[in-house]
Order: C-alpha cells, then sequence, then structure tokens
C-alpha cells in the first residue's frame, strides 16, 4: 500500500509534530478508539539513510482526513494532560 503524504491528492492530514513521548502518548490513544495513524520519524529515516546530524527526534502523526476532529480531541486532551 503506498500512501502520498506531501500531495494535494492525499486523503491524510498532519495533526501533531512534535517530541517522541507525546506522539507515543498520541498514537497509543488513537490506536485505542480505531484510529490507525501513520507516524512520520525524519530522524529514524535520516540515521538509516546515513545521515545522523541534526536529529531532534521528533516525530509527526498523520490520520485519514475523515478522522481528524476525533484525532484532534485526543491530541488536545494530552496537551492539557502535560500543561497540568
Amino acid at each position: 500500500m503506498v500512501i502520498k503524504i506531501h500531495t494535494m491528492e492525499s486523503n491524510y492530514t498532519k495533526i501533531y509534530s512534535g517530541n517522541r513521548f507525546t506522539a507515543q502518548r498520541i498514537e497509543e490513544k488513537l490506536n485505542e478508539v480505531g484510529i490507525a495513524p501513520i507516524i512520520k520519524d525524519e530522524s529514524e529515516s535520516a540515521r538509516l539513510a546515513g545521515f545522523a546530524a541534526n536529529i531532534t527526534g521528533e516525530l509527526e502523526i498523520y490520520v485519514r482526513e475523515d478522522e481528524k476532529e476525533k484525532a484532534m480531541i485526543i491530541v488536545r486532551a494530552i496537551a492539557a494532560q502535560q500543561k497540568d
């Protein structure tokens, strides 16, 4: 299965970009409610390609456009928990 994330034809939208810990919490909660996110890890891709410089460890999470609203509720809830 090929998923084009950076094209206008994509049915996926980015809902989060940030640290690995928070991304993993979001991914877990999304899976719990039946949303299968796509996780983009540029640092891992760079490492595997041999370009280990400037690795920030940030991840991006994408979900299908029709699941965005439900997913954003989860992202906001986790963000609010971190502020407490």
